[in-house]
């Protein structure tokens, strides 16, 4: 699978799992990607990982079938261009509040004349150079954009944000919404579940894709069911937490 084609099932609604990579490693993204894993999101908002550290977890990601999508820190035009060039599929953008917002999130990401990313002939997403011609003709076809709904500014605006074009899908991020939303990751309260039903409903109105973290694997139907088709499930950092955890906990029946 390549970038366009991944863009392409993503607004298809095609249901494609995927986890969030926090730790910064190659190796575990490269287990994430030898798994199976639609898709990967590189996380270099909350994650403990470099840019430096970014580029070997791409190349990791890159000899797999699995997308890799990077969580930029801001919506600013110097991290588009840093991830885009290193090699990322697709960008989520985090706390879009407004169509102001998304529109410039789109501009900073396609090159002219369908918008400002700097351009750079000589980098790992255009292969260094040799497919730099076919990059600049394009890229605005094949580059997803996941705009994150995390606030009651962004509830109110999903119309405008999902009517923007080239925003390609409406993704929850679940702690940040509840803990604005005054219900801080009370996943279940009714509010809650209206919030990120709107978000799955006004996506689809628009023909976008929608997405949600969730945080364990039971979370995948009633996420589908909900109409989401961009699902993720857990972190890189949690599942190994989580299995050391089970073994001392395994482990204690034979310490009598």
């Amino acid at each position: 699978m390549d970038s366009l084609k991944f863009r392409q099932k993503t607004l298809a609604s095609d249901k494609l799992i995927g986890t969030f990579l926090n730790t910064g490693s190659p190796a575990l993204a490269e287990i994430a990607g030898v798994a199976g894993l639609d898709w990967c999101l590189l996380d270099m908002e909350h994650g403990s990982g470099s840019w430096d550290m970014l580029a070997y977890q791409l190349m990791a990601l890159g000899g797999t079938s699995t997308a890799p999508i990077v969580r930029l820190p801001s919506v600013e035009s110097v991290y588009f261009t840093r991830a885009l060039d290193l090699g990322a599929w697709g960008l989520m953008l985090p706390n879009v509040n407004t169509s102001e917002e998304a529109q410039n999130a789109v501009d900073y990401s396609r090159y002219p004349p369908h918008g400002t990313r700097g351009v750079s002939s000589v980098n790992r997403g255009c292969q260094y150079g040799t497919r730099f011609e076919e990059q600049l003709k394009t890229a605005h076809l094949s580059t997803l954009l996941i705009a994150q709904i995390e606030s009651p500014l962004a509830l109110r605006n999903l119309d405008e944000i999902a009517g923007t074009d080239g925003i390609d899908a409406l993704f929850v991020g679940p702690g940040d919404l509840s803990v604005s939303m005054g219900i801080p990751k009370q996943f279940d309260h009714p509010d809650f579940l209206e919030a990120i039903d709107k978000t799955a409903s006004v996506a689809s109105d628009h023909g976008k894709a929608s997405g949600i973290l969730g945080f364990t694997e039971s979370d995948m139907e009633r996420y589908y069911e909900m109409g989401f088709n961009l699902v993720a499930v857990g972190s890189d950092g949690g599942m190994v937490a989580n299995g050391f955890k089970s073994l001392v906990a395994a482990s204690r029946e034979f310490r009598h």
